[in-house]
This record gives C-alpha cells, sequence and structure tokens, in this order.
C-alpha cells in the first residue's frame, strides 16, 4: 500500500496543455493563412494592405506566426510543462503588440480587432498562470 500521493505527470489530462496545444495549432493557421493568402490574413489581423508589394509583409508575418506555434509543439509532445510555461509566456509579447500596432495604426474605434488581440493577450495570460501553477517535475 502506497503512503503517498502519486503526481500526475502533466500532459492531456491539463487544461493548460489544451489551451497551449489549440492557441498554438491556431497560430500555426493563422501563419499559414498569411503565406497562402496575405491580403486575406491583413483584413483579419486588422489592417489591410494598400498594394500588391504588401503581400511579402504578410508572408513574413506567417513565418513568425508558424514559428510561434511550432516552437510549442515538441515542448507538449514531450510534456516539458516548465520549458512551455516559459516559451508561450514569453510569446505573449506578439499579441500585445498586436493590439498595440492595431491601436496606433487605426485607432481605439477598431474595437473589432483590438478584442481580437487584446482577448488573446488576455487568454495567454491566464493560461501561463496555469502553466506555472502546480508544476510536476519533469
Amino acid at each position: 500500500m502506497e503512503t503517498q500521493i502519486k503526481q500526475h505527470r502533466w500532459g492531456i489530462r491539463s487544461a493548460s496543455y489544451w489551451i497551449t496545444f489549440i492557441l498554438a495549432l491556431g497560430i500555426i493557421f493563422i501563419g499559414v493563412r498569411f503565406i497562402l493568402q496575405p491580403q486575406v490574413g491583413a483584413v483579419g489581423y486588422g489592417i489591410p494592405f494598400n498594394n500588391e508589394h504588401d503581400n511579402a509583409y504578410g508572408k513574413i508575418k506567417g513565418i513568425r506566426d508558424i514559428f510561434s506555434g511550432i516552437v510549442l509543439l515538441p515542448l507538449l509532445l514531450k510534456r516539458m510543462q516548465n520549458a512551455a510555461a516559459w516559451v508561450f509566456t514569453m510569446t505573449i509579447v506578439v499579441p500585445l503588440g498586436d493590439f498595440f500596432i492595431v491601436l496606433t495604426t487605426n485607432g481605439p474605434k477598431d474595437m473589432e480587432h483590438l478584442l481580437i488581440h487584446g482577448i488573446t493577450a488576455f487568454v495567454m495570460i491566464v493560461n501561463s498562470f496555469l502553466l506555472f501553477k502546480n508544476q510536476t517535475q519533469e
């Protein structure tokens, strides 16, 4: 008979695992959309392109977004909670930066896109706390 409570390794039974996984897949999807359809991606971001030459910047953003999602996948697969927590937390700078870019470009009246970036940052901040909370040994 065991006298100690077994600790379950962080993984598929954890809300923070799934939130991280869903957000990683979501940003990969957004990145792929920016590469394949830069104009559509730019409209979704909140700052449409002025001309076709801007498509290159959309593709650059697409690569950044794909990397932001892909970098988390091996950490999730290996159930490396501490590493995932740190990487995920550092990536919060992206939606915060996006929020301020939309705010300074479109102003406070573009509530739709400000909410998209702002809510994303908020969810990521909450999930970051969950990732760091009650960490198990890796």
